[in-house]
């Protein structure tokens, strides 16, 4: 009978606990002490909508005490969405303190677009700087030079959405600074006027379609590099003596090709003349067969050829003994 007596107080108790559960009486409270006026209902449908209730009340109360007009339909709206409500809060926060015209639709469109509004915000009023590699230019003299740059950019809040990023402030400052070394006439002038990159940088207007604004341009560092005209001089006279050493091959081979065609013919001719020698005797013969010719012709023949022979040999010999004189005489000298 006792625990049928005390069973309606703990149902009524259970119930109690899933109820304040379920309903954030605790941030209802907390916003009717900061001045929002939200209604259990409000919370409730949040609830029924999937939007943690705290998500959409504690920035709606941070921007209400900071004098911003913004409504839960719009923040809960902007959650639903993905986007980050806190973060756009605080943005439009720092935007009224530093008197930046930034409304909440641009602020949440910034926001869903996938930029960080909050730190554009602070980038315009607290300018950022980009640091570029080292970028290596030729100057007309063919010296190379390796130059860094500092480049002071604002964030340009109207052009967030749709405007390029960090990646094209160095593509193009990069750019810039080897056009302005490559036109220079000599790597020196470069030296003694740093500045001269970045003035000329600074008026191409490097920042039209970014999400930035160039504040200015500052050279960090020069250095002098490789020599690179020489070394281009010196890969031309390298291909350009390959290009002889082919062509001068080419030549050997054609000349190797018709000497041993010359030397086939030669080969052809002296066998043509062995087997015309070699017909000779029969010929001889025939004659003297035949009575064309007598043997004191025959002898006078053989005669005349010898006699050839032996001049012929004495001229080698004399031949090879002045040769030989003049060999004997270069070494003297």
């Amino acid at each position: 009978m006792f625990l049928f007596a005390w069973l309606p107080l703990i149902v009524i108790f259970i119930v109690l606990l899933v109820l304040l559960n379920f309903v954030p009486i605790g941030l209802w409270i907390s916003a009717l002490a900061a001045g929002v006026k939200v209604s259990i209902v409000t919370l409730i449908g949040m609830r029924l909508r999937r939007v943690p209730p705290s998500r959409i009340i504690m920035p709606l109360i941070k921007a209400l005490k900071a004098g911003i007009e913004v409504t839960i339909d719009k923040l809960e709206a902007h959650y639903l969405a993905g986007g980050n409500v806190d973060r756009v809060v605080d943005a439009l926060i720092a935007a009224h303190r530093a008197e930046i015209a930034l409304s909440f639709e641009r602020a949440a469109a910034i926001d869903l677009a996938g930029r960080n509004v909050l730190e554009a915000v602070q980038m315009s009023v607290n300018p950022k700087v980009i640091e570029t590699p080292v970028i290596a230019a030729v100057a007309k003299d063919g010296i190379e030079l390796k130059a860094k740059a500092r480049v002071t950019v604002r964030a340009n809040i109207d052009r967030l959405i749709g405007g390029a990023g960090e990646p094209t402030i160095i593509a193009r400052v990069g750019e810039g600074i080897v056009t302005t070394v490559g036109s220079a006439e000599s790597h020196a002038e470069v030296l003694e006027n740093p500045d001269r990159i970045s003035s000329t940088v600074l008026n191409k207007g490097l920042d039209a379609g970014t999400a930035f604004e160039i504040l200015s341009i500052d050279i960090a560092d020069v250095d002098v590099g490789r020599n690179i005209g020489a070394r281009l001089q010196m890969d031309q006279a390298e291909a350009d003596k390959d290009i002889a050493q082919a062509k001068a091959a080419e030549r050997r081979f054609a000349a190797q090709a018709l000497e041993q065609e010359m030397k086939a013919r030669v080969q052809e001719m002296r066998a043509r003349v062995v087997e015309a020698e070699a017909e000779v005797p029969l010929a001889l013969s025939e004659a003297l067969r035949q009575g064309r010719i007598g043997v004191m012709d025959y002898y006078t023949m053989r005669n005349v050829l010898a006699d050839t022979d032996m001049r012929q040999s004495i001229a080698w010999e004399a031949k090879e003994d002045l040769e030989e004189d003049d060999t004997k005489g270069k070494l003297d000298d």
